[in-house]
């Protein structure tokens, strides 16, 4: 069997899967531990990362793994220290199937009843800390994509059956119609007009774990699209992406604030309205500085956003926090400040609402 050691010590070839009984312990010899490494250095970043075979064997990992949709797996990662990451919809939704146990020597990850979704990266890396501070080991990691391959679902499903895939002039965009078997043909299409989207291996190209990539967005393609994948059988269709052109200076957010009104008189609903116009994929906080506050003075505060379309082609993110006083009083009079913050840094606007 092909990666399954000989009973004979006869020498390992280069390359070759080392799967060994879990209750033998075998100290690797320090020659053979470098020329191993100096045969193939990309190992190094595998080195803690096993899956756990039939009959208590470890198996090492390499860069993917196929494995049908309803299969069990069990990963383990050596070190007393450890740090999973694996797909987000594991963790969206708290799936019970999932379960990780820190041991003395390692870490473990169970996978039970694998579905299609489950496709992804499963990665660990071992973490180092002094006192609260902790880093990741750049050199002892672990990596692999696996594919839970299902007949029915050639498409790694989603929440959703609509997305919003927006297109930066600054940054590649990723069109996420990902697989669930890496065999299949993938093609890319526009709705209207209704054709085949050629993929040219340079400004688009097609990666089995992430998708289609457009490496430089334009405005030129905005519009619906969607992916289909054949294998074996009938094609399938993912769902819809729709692409929106995106085009706004970055910095710290661009904020307005403005009261219904500069007066109020005693006992009066006052409203103050902060606005921030951004990026469509940047996440705009609120905080509020306003005359009751120390006096702990009830207020309502909502926070939303929307998309709304500038010109031709262009989208941007309208975020708003509204900040409303009922049965206005004396003690109300003053400045109300607002405080809006993304990545970028913050901005700060007030305005002022008087005492009729």
């Amino acid at each position: 069997v092909v990666g399954q050691p000989a009973k004979s010590k006869r020498a390992k070839e280069p390359g070759e899967n080392k799967i060994r009984p879990v209750n033998k312990k075998v100290k690797p010899k320090t020659p053979k531990m470098k020329e191993r490494e100096s045969v193939d250095s990309s190992l190094k970043s595998q080195s803690i990362l096993t899956q756990v075979m039939d009959k208590g064997r470890f198996q090492k990992l390499s860069a993917t793994l196929s494995l049908s949709a309803g299969q069990s797996i069990e990963l383990r990662c050596k070190g007393s220290n450890v740090t999973w990451s694996y797909p987000s919809y594991l963790d969206t939704f708290k799936d019970s199937r999932l379960s990780i146990k820190q041991l003395d020597r390692y870490s473990q990850l169970i996978l039970a009843n694998s579905t299609a979704a489950d496709t992804g990266e499963y990665s660990c890396w071992l973490q180092l800390c002094s006192g609260n501070k902790c880093r990741k080991d750049e050199t002892k990691t672990g990596s692999t994509y696996i594919f839970f391959t299902d007949k029915e679902e050639l498409f790694v499903p989603t929440p959703s059956y609509f997305e919003i895939v927006y297109l930066n002039p600054e940054k590649p965009a990723v069109i996420p119609c990902r697989v669930t078997t890496p065999a299949a043909k993938v093609t890319l299409h526009r709705e209207f007009p209704a054709e085949e989207i050629e993929t040219d291996g340079t400004d688009i190209i097609y990666d089995v774990k992430k998708g289609f990539v457009y490496q430089h967005p334009t405005s030129n393609h905005k519009g619906i699209v969607y992916c289909k994948a054949e294998s074996q059988g009938a094609p399938q269709i993912s769902i819809k992406y729709h692409l929106l052109y995106v085009e706004v200076p970055k910095g710290p957010p661009s904020a307005t604030i403005a009261a219904a009104s500069s007066r109020a008189h005693v006992g009066d609903s006052v409203r103050v309205v902060c606005t921030v116009l951004g990026e469509p994929d940047v996440d705009v906080s609120f905080r509020w500085q306003y005359p009751g506050q120390e006096s702990e003075r009830p207020v309502v505060t909502q926070n939303f956003w929307r998309l709304i379309k500038r010109g031709t082609g262009h989208t941007t993110r309208i975020s708003k926090s509204i900040l409303v006083v009922e049965d206005f009083e004396a003690r109300d009079a003053g400045s109300y400040i607002c405080i809006a913050q993304n990545l970028q840094g913050e901005t700060t606007v007030a305005t002022e609402v008087e005492l009729n």
